[in-house]
């Protein structure tokens, strides 16, 4: 996200602040090589452009839906880019190289839109497999997944709704469940957390029901379930309160991801089509404003909380190191860990992960033309993101400026 139009000022009785530098673009992208870096220039010159981008995503969708040789070209440009690839085994170099900088990889099997019992299978067999990367080993720190990888948006959304299911309904929200537990019994028995990432509003409320009664059968000792708290949303400072309350009553550890959010148009357009409150803060300030003091709420609770920053805003990033150290927190303490999507703020990562602290990308992998809907929303992002692209950009021409001129 871009760096916010509003500040969030630290108390002033707080400790001096750690001396970051996340403009120091050598250690931003000591893991790119010269050919990767002005490759990186190209796609975000392309996606700040929206018409470019626009056209260049539309024609990916139009290539692969008519079977042109286009898989090639995105996977060795913006496929490339963000994406670790296709299978585990290909994403391998991408975690070793993140490894060398201390950067760890959450393996995100990006498949989207599986429609059947068969592709929910599909999608919880390969989400099992990221345990068996993961297990005994410190470069892939956590998994991931998404519970609409694994039932439909339909079903959840009756689910949240209270409307009555029927018979197959009900298996088949048995076989979500299942699925569910298989996956956080394995990150149980390997030790390995798992989050659970954050959705649509109107399917949130089942997510969320599922993820605390996983929690309160594997959270006991080890904070290895973690859900996803979306801060745009105006009622997640209280949520996230709550669910603290609860895992402090039910004796459980709260397994904690924060986000600013993902799917504000979508929100806003369904609450203006019902006729509904939009559930989204009114303006960013808001949102930064909530993010930051859910930041401070975790940190003053880390006796019950183990909390993952998920942000690509700045100060965010840097406002939490500075409650760590006010609050007398190690910067390797493994109650607290920075989070990134491969390929955007490396700034952010490089720089925080050679401070010391615990940080991780996000790694997504899966075939060309079934991750085409994350590499679309992340051309969207950057395009429509207030400065997302132009901060990228500038870092990559300041440091191939700086090459050139060793």
């Amino acid at each position: 996200m871009a760096t916010p139009h509003y500040i969030c000022v630290p108390n002033q009785d707080m400790e001096t602040e750690p001396k970051l530098n996340f403009n120091d673009t050598s250690v931003a992208f000591s893991y790119k090589s010269d050919s990767e870096l002005k490759k990186a220039n190209f796609i975000f010159t392309l996606v700040s452009n929206p018409t470019i981008s626009r056209l260049a995503t539309s024609a990916a969708k139009i290539g692969l839906a008519l079977h042109l040789p286009v898989k090639g070209l995105i996977r060795g440009t913006v496929f490339g880019h963000f994406c670790g690839g296709e299978t585990i085994q290909q994403s391998e170099k991408t975690i070793a190289s993140l490894s060398r900088f201390h950067v760890g990889t959450i393996l995100d099997y990006s498949v989207e839109g599986a429609k059947t019992e068969e592709g929910f299978e599909q999608t919880t067999r390969e989400t099992l497999l990221t345990f068996e990367k993961a297990k005994g080993n410190p470069s892939v720190p956590f998994c991931v997944f998404k519970v609409t990888g694994l039932a439909t948006m339909e079903l959840l959304e009756k689910v949240q709704s209270k409307a009555t299911l029927s018979e197959t309904e009900k298996q088949d929200f048995a076989k979500l469940k299942s699925r569910v537990d298989r996956i956080c019994a394995k990150a149980f028995e390997y030790g390995v957390p798992v989050l659970i990432d954050a959705e649509d509003s109107w399917i949130q409320g089942t997510i969320d029901e599922l993820t605390y009664e996983m929690m309160q059968k594997y959270n006991q000792q080890k904070a290895i379930v973690f859900n996803t708290f979306q801060m745009y949303r105006a009622d997640m400072l209280g949520n996230l309160k709550n669910a603290y309350e609860e895992a402090k009553k039910n004796k459980y550890l709260l397994g904690v991801k924060m986000v600013r959010g993902a799917y504000m148009e979508k929100e806003a357009a369904r609450a203006e089509k019902m006729n509904y409150a939009d559930p989204i803060h009114p303006n960013k300030a808001a949102t930064d404003e909530g993010f930051n003091k859910g930041l401070e709420f975790c940190v003053t609770h880390l006796d019950q909380i183990t909390l993952m920053c998920g942000s690509h805003n700045e100060f965010s990033n840097e406002y939490l190191t500075v409650l760590m150290a006010k609050h007398g927190i190690k910067n390797n303490d493994e109650r607290v860990w920075f989070a990134q999507l491969l390929g955007m703020s490396d700034n952010i990562s490089f720089n925080l992960a050679k401070a010391g602290y615990n940080v991780a990308k996000y790694v997504p992998y899966g075939p060309v033309e079934a991750v085409m809907p994350y590499l679309i929303r992340r051309a969207s992002e950057n395009t429509s993101v207030a400065g997302q692209s132009g901060r990228e950009l500038t870092m990559i021409r300041k440091e191939l400026a700086r090459r050139k001129g060793r």
